[in-house]
């Protein structure tokens, strides 16, 4: 009984250690100095923006002026108004993007909208694609950058994509930001800093055309840019991260569109990371694909939440088996996993957050995991599976 009890917590202990050390590892290479995007002299290609909408009304204009303020002679915007039934489109037209409007009862969500987009470019088709979502802001010079990577490598590329607490916005929004910072901008940045790939991360993100247009598109997938990655990843064009190229958004004050948010994302992530991330790496091991490799261990890193809530139990339970069986190998590694968390999470804060996430609010962060838990405890009791627009705050 007691061989079987530490068999069982030395397991377990050894499994949360290795997303720990993933991030650990990121965050170590994050803080060196970055590698700066190629550098390219060649012609600007032509780009298309690709701006998939659901009842965007309220933040349509104010992205397409950002985009709009970047384009080239060639350049085109094309939004897809995608089961609006706000002015979405005709607020579009106004600001002076090419619409399609399209109507579905049963295909809904975003990879429906792209597809849709992609396939009535082929009429004309660009040399880069741009995805951006109809909530973002594109930073000065974003779509130059992305376009002249991606053509220059032959890759994905993918924008800093970063989601900033609105004023006035509460401890919780607060943590939040300060995960996403972790997610979106020390993770990859880390990747990118050893010459390993990125995650794709829905917006920011520029293809060459003719990849894009074989690619497979059409699904109501929660999280298809991650899908969309990965498949990229196995057909040998690993997505690269340009930080160069930034977009941004906010996140919702209301806590149904804060709530629906994360509920869409973080089942999303963990569905793909259950059903891809054990073949991932066996395939990447069989094949000898380091970058394939790069991206499954990337994947095995949990929201930082779950992550922090998952090692306490083990640690707790570790422990406790110490004391009771006196089984001490497992609440060995759980303490060395719990601090080389807490120091990850110290030093993404120092040097990613400290301007804009006062240290108070990482004291309140275990409280925010532990408001969390129902959100965990409905991915194995019912599974969010269909595509949801989150709430914004003026819906």
């Amino acid at each position: 009984m007691i061989t079987l009890i530490a068999w069982l917590l030395g397991t377990l202990a050894v499994l949360i250690l290795l997303p720990v050390l993933v991030l650990f590892v990121q965050v170590l290479l994050a803080c060196l100095p970055a590698r700066a995007c190629t550098a390219v002299t060649a012609a600007r290609p032509r780009v298309a923006v690709l701006v998939p909408a659901h009842n965007e009304a309220a933040g349509i204009v104010p992205t397409l002026q950002s985009i709009g303020a970047q384009l080239a002679d060639g350049d085109q915007v094309l939004v897809v108004a995608d089961n609006c039934t706000d002015d979405t489109a005709a607020l579009a037209r106004s600001a002076g993007a090419a619409v399609l409007e399209r109507q579905h009862e049963h295909l809904r969500g975003k990879g429906y909208a792209l597809d849709y987009g992609v396939r009535h470019l082929a009429n004309a088709p660009p040399d880069v694609v741009v995805i951006i979502d109809a909530d973002c802001q594109v930073s000065a010079g974003s779509l130059a950058h992305l376009a002249q990577a991606c053509m220059a490598t032959a890759r994905p590329a993918q924008a800093l994509d970063l989601m900033r607490a609105p004023p006035g916005a509460g401890l919780k929004v607060q943590v939040a930001e300060f995960a996403w910072r972790v997610k979106n901008l020390v993770r990859p940045r880390g990747w990118a800093r050893a010459g390993l790939p990125c995650q794709l991360m829905g917006t920011g993100m520029a293809f060459r055309w003719q990849e894009l247009a074989t690619a497979n598109l059409a699904s109501g997938h929660l999280v298809e840019d991650l899908k969309l990655g990965l498949d990229f990843c196995r057909n040998g064009k690993p997505p690269l991260f340009c930080p160069l190229a930034e977009v941004t958004s906010q996140f919702p004050l209301s806590q149904e569109g804060l709530s629906s948010q994360r509920t869409r994302w973080e089942h999303g992530h963990l569905g793909v990371l259950l059903s891809e991330g054990p073949k991932l790496i066996a395939t990447s091991v069989s094949q000898g694909n380091g970058l394939l490799l790069a991206m499954a261990l990337d994947l095995l890193v949990p929201p930082l939440a779950l992550l922090t809530l998952a090692l306490m139990a083990i640690f707790t339970l570790s422990w406790l088996a110490w004391a009771v069986f006196g089984i001490l190998l497992p609440a060995l590694i759980a303490t060395c996993a719990l601090a080389l968390l807490g120091s990850a999470i110290l030093l993404a804060w120092g040097r990613f957050s400290r301007e804009v996430i006062p240290f108070s609010v990482l004291l309140y962060a275990p409280l925010y995991a532990a408001k969390k838990i129902p959100l965990y405890v409905g991915f194995l009791i019912k599974r969010q599976v269909e595509w949801v627009r989150a709430k914004r705050d003026d819906d």
